[in-house]
C-alpha cells in the first residue's frame, strides 16, 4: 500500500476542497464541511460542521448575528462562527484536516477545529492551515496542501497552470489605456467593498480597484463614499450569495439616494456575480472568477461564455 493510499483527507472549507479535488486527491475525501459543493460529487460526503447561525434572513441580519458570535468568543472564550463535529472526527478517522486562520467569519477557524480534535480522543490528524489574504499567498497555499498530502510535483503543476490562464488575460489588458474605476461590492448592508485578492484580479483584468487594498481585508464602505467615487462599473461579487441572491440584494443600493445618477447606474454598467462558488473562494476558480471579471469590463476583448453562469447585467 502506499503513503497516498493511507491518507484520509477532511478539508473543512469549500476552498481546501477544491484545492485537494484539483491536486488529484479527490477519492481520498472521507468528509466535508457544510458548505464544501464543488466538485458536485462531494455533496455525498459526510459533513462535520455546521454554522451556529441562523444563514437565512436580510443581510444586515446575518451581519449581526456573525458579529454576536464573534463578540462572544472574545469575551467569554468560546468558540467561533461555526462547529466542527468531534464524533465525526472519531469517525472518519482523518489523516489530515485543512482549515485556514484568514478569516473567521467565512469559515471553520483553526482555533474551532483544534478544539475539536482535543476532544475526539485519538485524533491524530496533521492539521494544515491555508491562510490567503493575497493571490500570492493563494498559491502558496496550493503548495502547502500538496507539500501535506506528498505530491509538491502536483501542486507545482496546479499553480503553473493557474497563472498561465491568468497572465494569458493580464497580456491582452496590458495595454488598456484607461482603465474603468471599479466598485467590486462584497456585502451590501452594511456596505464593505472587495479586498484580499480581488483588487489584484481588477488590475489583472483591466480595471482600477476603487476601494480596498490587495493582501487587506474587505474594508467598511460608507454609501457617501462609493456616491462620491462615481465609478465606471459596479460589480457585486457578495460573500456566499449566487446571482440571485445578488440581485435581490441591489435592490438595498437602488434605494439610496442619487443612486440612479451614478455613471455605472447610467451606463448600464452594474453586474451581478455568483460570488460563492467564484470570487470569494481562495481556490482554483479564482482563474475562472478573473476571466468572469475580464468579461465584464472588456467584452470587446473577452467571450469566454460565462455569463449567466458566473455573472449577469443587472437590469436598471
Amino acid at each position: 500500500m502506499s503513503a497516498a493510499d493511507e491518507l484520509r483527507i477532511l478539508p473543512l472549507l469549500a476552498s481546501a476542497t477544491e484545492i485537494v479535488c484539483a491536486l488529484g486527491f479527490r477519492d481520498r475525501m472521507v468528509g466535508r464541511s457544510h458548505e464544501c459543493d464543488f466538485p458536485p460529487d462531494v455533496t455525498a460526503l459526510p459533513v462535520a460542521t455546521a454554522p451556529r447561525f441562523d444563514v437565512n434572513g436580510a443581510s444586515r441580519e446575518i451581519d449581526a448575528r456573525v458579529k454576536s458570535l464573534l463578540a462572544e468568543s472574545v469575551v467569554a472564550d468560546a468558540l467561533g462562527v461555526y462547529r466542527v463535529f468531534p464524533e465525526k472526527l472519531r469517525e472518519l478517522r482523518p489523516t489530515h484536516i485543512v482549515t485556514q486562520t484568514q478569516c473567521a467569519v467565512c469559515a471553520v477557524s483553526l482555533r474551532d477545529v483544534e478544539a475539536a480534535a482535543a476532544e475526539a480522543a485519538g485524533c491524530a490528524a496533521e492539521i494544515v492551515s491555508l491562510q490567503p489574504n493575497s493571490l500570492a499567498d493563494v498559491w502558496a497555499d496550493f503548495m502547502r496542501v500538496a507539500s501535506a498530502l506528498g505530491d509538491t510535483e502536483a501542486g507545482v503543476k496546479l499553480v503553473a497552470e493557474s497563472q498561465n490562464r491568468m497572465a494569458a488575460v493580464e497580456a491582452k489588458t496590458r495595454a488598456i489605456a484607461r482603465p474603468p474605476g471599479v466598485a467590486g461590492i462584497e456585502w451590501a448592508d452594511p456596505l464593505m467593498a472587495w479586498g484580499n485578492w480581488m483588487p489584484e484580479l481588477t488590475l489583472m483584468a483591466g480595471g482600477r480597484s476603487l476601494f480596498g487594498k490587495a493582501g487587506a481585508h474587505s474594508p467598511r464602505l460608507a454609501y457617501e463614499e462609493l456616491a462620491a467615487a462615481d465609478p465606471d462599473a459596479i460589480v457585486l461579487s457578495l460573500c456566499g450569495f449566487d446571482i440571485e441572491r445578488a440581485r435581490q440584494d441591489l435592490a438595498l443600493l437602488e434605494a439610496r439616494p442619487g443612486w440612479r445618477s451614478l455613471r455605472a447606474v447610467r451606463g448600464g454598467q452594474v453586474f451581478l456575480t455568483d460570488g460563492n462558488r467564484f470570487f470569494n473562494r481562495p481556490g482554483p476558480r479564482l482563474v475562472e472568477s478573473l476571466e468572469i471579471l475580464a468579461e465584464i469590463l472588456h467584452p470587446e476583448m473577452f467571450s469566454f461564455g460565462r455569463e449567466g453562469s458566473g455573472w449577469a447585467r443587472a437590469v436598471l
